[in-house]
């Protein structure tokens, strides 16, 4: 198992620079296809938000109380409050859920 741990690390680190790499070499000129332009602006806010979610479902007791401070957060972003204002929200609503779910 010790010798094979220099292959894990070798084939690790060509996977990893093959990726960052690719791109570089593949996409010379600048992208001017409107759909794959708005698909890559989007890209990063959709990783962050598939990273998030399972997050958020496994931080309360219950995901019953999680899927209300989710909702909770998600209500007020969308009216417009600032970014303080919906974590303070969400984590007061996850505490609530939870004092009521434990009763």
């Amino acid at each position: 198992m010790n010798s094979n741990i220099y292959i894990y690390i070798s084939v690790m680190a060509a996977v990893t620079y093959l990726i960052r790499m690719l791109p570089i070499m593949i996409l010379r000129r600048e992208i001017k296809n409107v759909y794959v332009r708005s698909f890559l602006h989007y890209l990063p806010y959709v990783t962050l938000s598939v990273m998030t979610f399972p997050a958020i479902l496994n931080t309360g007791g219950s995901i019953w109380s999680a899927l209300f401070g989710f909702a909770v957060a998600a209500v007020s972003a969308y009216r417009k409050a600032s970014m303080f204002t919906v974590s303070l929200l969400a984590c007061a609503a996850v505490f609530a859920a939870e004092l009521l779910i434990l009763r």
